[in-house]
């Protein structure tokens, strides 16, 4: 009963940022009803005890635990949206720096507790500039207060289905902000005093406070100590030891990504569990040089269990308890208990109990990709434990080399059973998937766990001791990492292994989940052969019954349109950012989203023209995705597979009898002019679809602007347009009054980036739409908005409203 509310606890926080009603008002019931079933289940009453009512009890507690979850993540998100800043402005802010900063190339990112905002104090995420000489730049010290002045960066998503969601991320990490520094000045403790923050200073100067000062000032000055090293990898030794990835070398990142190795650039269980054991074993080897005869009154695992519990918390803290930190110090805290209270260990629920705790304590670390890897690696790893034990109990080990082979045979076993059972959730958080992990990791993991970590956790400690020493260590934990590194460039050689971006949407991502579930459950509980059965249905689903769907997809200053009927997949731009090697559009908005689509190649790609802001996503994808024709009007490099032609007026594609393209401009005989002007030569895209309402007409017009507008009225005076995709992002020099008033269309939508300098769209369109009384829709305030046809009428829905922390 108990595991079964705790999963429904997890359940429930999980849909943390959904909206469901029915759920807050079935909490009183569900707890009557939950009593209710207690008292009849007492022996006193001697009613009900059948097995439907037992049943029926399992049920409500499963109910229990998700309204209880849902209602606790809703109260929780509540509260801290209500401090997110939402727009830009200049500002002065008192504030204290308790974290260390995080080093990057061209930026430092230290977290700020900020004190005058609210009433309450609240954490920005300040941004200082990362430069050598920079004798006027602010430098915020550990443990000081400031007057900072700067500018607010409020989070604002790519609201995209598949996309990474920042605003999510700041919620996860408690920060209410982004906030880019231009001056500061130190103040004193009398001065945050005098400004009326007293209390907060005495409660800076508590034990809890100082303590978790000075380990943020010992983990300032490790880092400080490794980058004064005479190594080559003091980011990867850094990193393995503290997750600290400031020294870290870029190319060494992109390296362990590109074999989906860069989990073991974060704090892990193991880490913590390697200093734990490091410290216990040598305090068991004092012990039984000097005081054997503890060992008399108290047995070894009842001596050690406290002074191993403290090494966990002690590690936890030092590296600011990473969620797989936490995991490791609760499921810790939950075994000791357990032997202490003589109580017979089941790793299963442990590790069950562990989570439905920390969510206790953390509801937001559901959000975050982190839970969910390190606990599905958990019970992975305890299913291979269990498995083990059943093989031990039926056969005796004889030999050292019998061992020996089983130890292998369990490393290759797990490293692709964890591969398996982790990679919906590497699809899910991450949209692609590196093939080689498993053969990469078969070297990594133990080479990593037994020598590199170890190593890394006793340099560390003899730093604390004896610097010289501690610095002979890592150099020689550096000559290991070297070897590791020379394998995996060799791998890299051999197989030039890369991230493959995943097209699968959600119904095959079900079905592969619960095949896997299958395969990973007790024997005997259901046959094996049964998880085939869960791709039946995939291989029966019929492509030409897919629906009409039109996306205008939130790509920020850009824009991009996704179309799918049936079998067709079309693409009209790509997006782009202005430096797609700092931030890709193509890899990071385009690829996620046709991924969670389950799109995995393109029919038809037009780009409109060759601006930045619309081709720039290709040039950074045109490679990793297949696209069998593509359209534009000026020449553009194509990979092999695709066949390039020109878009002109009067081209027209039918794909069915339902849904027709049409180009309605520029003119054949002007392609020659579209280097010199790219706004006016876009290719403007009219699209049909039959038998669909309100909306079936569409009108896609590029960056053209008013000469366009009057050449399409002159040649298509009797067009029917009911939704207008604004040109030019909605600026000033496009959408005239008199082509709105001749169109009149329903519904006009601009696609512009939040809090872009061009002012798009501009209020100069505004106020025409609004005087011809035409509705607007921006991708800033909805996000991706997306079309789609249902029998025959065709549906709008905002991304915007997918989550409660997206909503404007």
């Amino acid at each position: 009963m108990i595991q079964l509310i705790c999963v429904g606890w997890v359940i429930g926080i999980a849909s943390m940022g959904k909206t469901f009603p029915f759920l807050q008002s079935l909490l009183i019931p569900c707890i009557a009803l939950f009593v209710l079933s207690l008292l009849l289940k007492l022996p006193v009453l001697k009613l009900v005890h059948s097995l439907c009512f037992k049943f029926l009890q399992l049920c409500i507690g499963f109910s229990l635990g998700i309204t209880l979850g849902y209602n606790f993540a809703s109260h929780q998100l509540n509260d801290r949206l209500q401090f997110r800043e939402k727009q830009t402005e200049q500002v002065e802010v008192i504030a204290y720096v308790k974290n260390i900063n995080e080093l990057g190339d061209q930026t430092i990112q230290q977290k700020i507790q900020v004190l005058n905002r609210h009433a309450d104090v609240v954490q920005w995420q300040a941004f200082l500039k990362n430069e050598i000489d920079a004798h006027h730049q602010p430098v915020l010290e550990l443990g000081q207060y400031y007057r900072l002045q700067g500018k607010l960066l409020p989070a604002h998503s790519y609201a995209t289905q598949g996309v990474f969601d920042q605003e999510q991320w700041y919620l996860q990490q408690n920060i209410m902000s982004g906030f880019k520094v231009t001056s500061a000045q130190k103040l004193s403790e009398q001065d945050i005093s005098a400004l009326g923050y007293g209390g907060y200073v005495r409660q800076q100067h508590s034990f809890s406070n100082q303590i978790q000062l000075w380990m943020e000032q010992q983990r300032l000055a490790l880092r400080n100590f490794i980058d004064q090293q005479p190594v080559k990898h003091k980011g990867l030794l850094l990193a393995l030891l503290t997750g600290d990835k400031s020294l870290l070398k870029p190319e060494t990142e992109q390296l362990f990504q590109r074999f989906g190795m860069s989990h073991l650039l974060a704090i892990s269980g193991p880490h913590v569990l390697i200093f734990a054991l490091l410290m216990c074993w040598t305090l068991h080897q004092l012990i039984c040089r000097y005081c054997p005869e503890l060992y008399l009154k108290w047995p070894k695992q009842y001596l050690l269990i406290l002074p191993f519990c403290i090494c966990v918390l002690l590690y936890c803290a030092f590296v600011g308890f990473e969620i797989p930190a936490l995991r490791t110090l609760l499921t810790c805290l939950l075994i000791s208990g357990f032997v202490l209270l003589k109580q017979k260990i089941q790793p299963l629920s442990v590790l069950l109990f562990s989570a439905s705790i920390l969510l206790m304590f953390d509801p937001f670390s559901i959000l975050s990709a982190a839970f969910w890897l390190s606990y599905g690696a958990c019970f992975v790893l305890l299913r291979i434990y269990q498995t083990v034990q059943q093989q031990s109990h039926a056969e005796e080990i004889k030999t050292k080399t019998q061992a020996i082979k089983i130890q292998v045979k369990i490393l290759i076993e797990s490293q692709w059973k964890i591969f398996l059972a982790l990679f919906p959730l590497m699809l899910i958080f991450f949209k692609q998937v590196a093939w080689i992990t498993p053969l990469s990791n078969l070297f990594a993991i133990p080479w990593i766990g037994i020598v590199i970590v170890p190593l890394d956790v006793i340099a560390a400690l003899c730093y604390f001791i004896f610097e010289p020493l501690g610095g002979l260590i890592f150099q020689i934990n550096d000559w290991c990492l070297s070897a590791l590194l020379i394998f995996m460039q060799g791998l890299d050689h051999l197989f030039s292994p890369t991230l493959q971006p995943m097209a699968m949407n959600i119904w095959v991502l079900l079905s592969l989940c619960l095949g896997l579930m299958i395969l990973f459950l007790p024997r005997g509980v259901v046959p094996k052969t049964w998880s085939v059965l869960c791709f039946v249905p995939l291989m029966m689903i019929d492509s030409s019954q897919n629906n009409f769907e039109l996306t205008v997809l939130d790509v920020g200053q850009g824009q991009a349109i996704f179309v799918h009927d049936q079998e067709q997949t079309l693409m009209i731009d790509t997006g782009g950012n202005y430096d797609e090697t700092k931030f890709s559009v193509g890899k990071q908005i385009i690829l996620p989203f046709l991924s969670v689509n389950g799109v995995g190649k393109l029919n038809q790609l037009i780009l409109t023209h060759l601006d930045q802001d619309h081709k720039g996503g290709y040039e950074s994808i045109k490679h990793a995705l297949p696209i069998k024709n593509i359209y534009s009007n000026e020449q553009v490099e194509v990979a092999d597979s695709s066949q390039f032609d020109y878009c002109y007026q009067g081209q027209k594609w039918q794909w069915n009898d339902q849904v027709a393209l049409t180009v309605l401009s520029p003119k054949a005989e002007q392609l020659g002019n579209a280097k010199d002007e790219k706004n006016e030569m876009s290719c403007v895209v009219y699209l049909q679809v039959k038998n669909a309402q309100p909306y079936q007409n569409f009108l896609l017009m590029g960056d053209a602007g008013w000469p366009t507008e009057y050449q399409i009225l002159q040649d298509y005076p009797d067009l029917k347009v009911d939704v207008l995709v604004l040109g030019h992002h909605g600026s000033r020099h496009s959408s005239a009054y008199a082509f709105l008033k001749q169109l009149n269309p329903k519904l006009a939508v601009a696609s512009a980036g939040f809090n872009n300098r061009y002012g798009h769209p501009s209020t100069v369109v505004q106020s025409r739409l609004k005087e011809l009384k035409i509705p607007l829709l921006t991708t800033i305030e909805q996000g991706s908005i997306h079309f789609s046809k249902h029998k025959s009428i065709m549906v709008i829905e905002f991304e915007r409203d997918s989550k409660q922390w997206l909503k404007p």
